[in-house]
């Protein structure tokens, strides 16, 4: 993992929704100096934005799955007339998404937005620009430029600059659309420049997740903006998941990336949910509320192991709130080894789950039984963590199962009696 790409700093909300900063290391657009913010996560609402009370409600629904900036279409005047209502409503920063119409734009802005998304290929108009960006300037908030594979056109009078950017990347598979991409964004913000406004982040998506990946690499060459990462058109969940994380995580391991959002032509909670779960992967961000592991597909498993995971996952989504690590393994050979990093661990063996609490087995419990008793030894824990009485990854604990071949099948009499040896060993290392 590279270190953080430094960059100007930009904050966006008010004191009512909090400020989100996005970027740092760079001294910000008004010279001060500025510490590197965590990686924050955006989603956009999936609803019309003049249909108040159901996009407070979507709004309301995205923030408390995690969302740290949610965005809104404004395409209609309805859409910014509503905007005051629902910034009254939402207590996380706003961001207006404006295509083609600048009037909007300033509508939003005097609305009371804390963040406008301007898309190059769509508003070309000099002056109508310069409006939009005197209006940000007078507010004090940012503005992302946002270039997309699908919108950008090229423009005469930057022919010769797309021709030096050929042979910058005549070697490229993608050269011609990087040269495209660099060179609108060069343009558009020139015209930014002219009135002395550097509060910006820079986006350049597409759908395809080799492209955005040479893309960021190389406007993170070049422009000293915060970043905004994301696929475009990338998908239903099922697959989008895949192309959004397979360019995303390139990127932010190269230190490349300030905010992300991950687009689904699905809920958009599941965009909030996966954005979270790879900023904590990646350790980006501070996970909150349970990291759990699970065996993969094997002719091994001796429980209703899918089942298990699922109902696990939703019992202790919904009560537990300190990052735990629990591990649900499904059987004796894989299980205890998974298990010896986790707080709490059950593992399978003939219908059975032998339960651990930090290398200390609690329960062992029938098939059906699992379930509440794993989920009770969670929140047992999680009452012992939040009083001081332990401590997370304070622990690694290395079970020894018995041999589930041995001698007319005294291993699986041995699981069943709760004989499993183990051994507990302090960590230096607090996985805090």
């Amino acid at each position: 993992m590279l270190p953080r790409r430094p960059t100007r700093q930009v904050s966006i909300g008010d004191a009512r929704t909090g400020i989100v900063r996005i970027g740092g290391g760079l001294p910000d657009a008004h010279g001060n100096a500025s510490t590197p913010a965590p990686v924050s996560v955006q989603t956009m609402t999936a609803g019309y934005t003049h249909d108040v009370d159901a996009c407070v409600r979507e709004i309301h629904k995205l923030h408390a799955a995690g969302a740290d900036i949610v965005r809104v279409a404004v395409p209609e005047k309805k859409d910014t007339e509503a905007l005051k209502e629902i910034l009254k409503q939402t207590n996380v920063p706003i961001v207006a998404d404006v295509h083609f119409h600048f009037q909007r734009a300033l509508e939003a802005v005097e609305a009371g937005v804390h963040k406008i998304r301007l898309n190059p290929g769509n508003i070309t108009d000099r002056a109508q620009v310069h409006a939009v960006i005197d209006a940000c300037k007078a507010a004090k908030i940012p503005i992302r430029v946002g270039v997309n594979e699908g919108s950008i056109i090229e423009r005469k009078d930057k022919q010769k600059r797309m021709k030096e950017l050929g042979a910058v990347f005549s070697e490229h598979k993608h050269g011609y659309l990087l040269a495209i991409m660099i060179a609108k964004l060069e343009e558009y913000l020139d015209i930014f420049y002219e009135r002395d406004f550097r509060d910006i982040c820079i986006s350049a998506k597409s759908m395809d997740a080799a492209l955005v990946i040479d893309a960021y690499t190389e406007i993170s060459k070049r422009f000293d903006h915060p970043l905004h990462l994301g696929v475009t058109h990338a998908g239903p969940k099922e697959t989008g998941c895949i192309r959004s994380i397979a360019a995303l995580s390139a990127l932010l391991c190269n230190g490349i990336g300030d905010t992300i959002r991950i687009s689904y032509a699905s809920d958009p909670v599941y965009e909030v949910q996966d954005g979270l779960e790879l900023l904590w992967s990646l350790g980006l961000r501070p996970r909150q509320g349970v990291d759990l592991i699970a065996c993969p597909t094997c002719g091994r498993i001796q429980v209703d192991l899918f089942t298990l995971v699922q109902d696990v996952r939703k019992a202790l989504a919904e009560k537990v709130t300190v990052p735990m690590k629990v591990a649900v393994m499904g059987c004796i050979v894989n299980g205890p080894g998974e298990a010896e990093g986790a707080d709490v661990a059950v593992f399978a063996g003939d219908r059975r789950g032998i339960i651990y609490v930090q290398g200390q087995k609690t329960a062992n419990v029938p098939e059906d039984q699992i379930l509440p008793t794993l989920l009770a030894e969670c929140l047992k824990f999680q009452d012992e963590v939040k009083a001081g009485r332990a401590k997370l990854g304070e622990k690694k604990v290395e079970i020894i199962p018995p041999d589930p071949l041995g001698e007319l099948g005294s291993g699986w009499e041995k699981i069943a009696a709760g004989s499993v040896e183990q051994r507990t060993v302090p960590l230096t290392v607090d996985r805090r």
